[in-house]
């Protein structure tokens, strides 16, 4: 049974719902192994790598489980949460990993690079983030970006600086679908003020390995809640 060709963008969550809906449909039985990838890129018209990008999400969705050597087995029918929040869960999660990445590094530097004025825009920052608590999410979120870029200006790179500036868009609409998906702010509206009244401290107190630490816990947390372990 042909699987028919898809559309352009997005190829890898078109993919994965395509083959999701296979699944549900039956075509592959729980205990069945799926084609292998190349016979499905064929199929779908994609990539090898769209599909085993897709593979990899309804592995996360509990579907599907690779098993070394022998291929892709199917292992439930219905996904253990809802298709389009695991997708999104899925997108934020790859975000934040490459987030730690980039804002680590610029921690660890702001620390050692920072100067009166970065100090003070930095407190300026926690301090706004601490008003925005009072309002919406994108607020709240526009508030947390501005404390974090501080952070980053602060480590006088421009590289890093390009990069977090390109880096934003993606970033503020990955912050406002994690509030919505982890409810953080039903639970407290000023959710990590602890965390970046520590990360603004070790900055101005020259501590760069407390700085890295302390965001470096943050946004392992944060990707434990998006992945379900926590």
């Amino acid at each position: 049974m042909p699987l028919g060709a898809l559309r352009p963008s997005p190829l890898v969550e078109q993919a994965a719902e395509h083959l999701r809906e296979q699944i549900a449909a039956g075509h592959w039985p729980v205990g069945t192994a799926l084609p292998g990838e190349t016979t499905l890129a064929r199929e779908l018209g994609v990539g090898r790598s769209t599909v085993r990008e897709a593979l990899r999400a309804l592995a996360g969705a509990g579907l599907v489980r690779p098993r070394h050597g022998a291929g892709v087995f199917v292992i439930a029918t219905e996904p253990v949460e809802d298709w389009p929040t695991r997708l999104r869960r899925a997108a934020v999660t790859d975000v934040y990993e490459v987030r730690t990445g980039v804002e680590v590094q610029a921690a660890r530097l702001a620390a050692q690079r920072r100067t009166p004025e970065d100090i003070t825009a930095l407190r300026a920052a926690l301090e706004g983030r601490r008003t925005a608590a009072a309002g919406d999410d994108a607020g709240f979120v526009e508030a947390d970006i501005a404390l974090h870029g501080a952070v980053v200006a602060a480590a006088h790179n421009p590289v890093l600086s390009d990069l977090f500036a390109e880096f934003v868009p993606v970033l503020r609409e990955g912050l406002v679908t994690l509030l919505d998906l982890t409810r953080l702010r039903h639970e407290d509206a000023n959710t990590g003020d602890d965390t970046h009244a520590a990360l603004v401290h070790a900055v101005a107190e020259g501590d760069a390995d407390r700085a890295a630490a302390v965001l470096l816990a943050e946004l392992e947390q944060t990707l434990e809640r998006l992945r379900g372990r926590r």
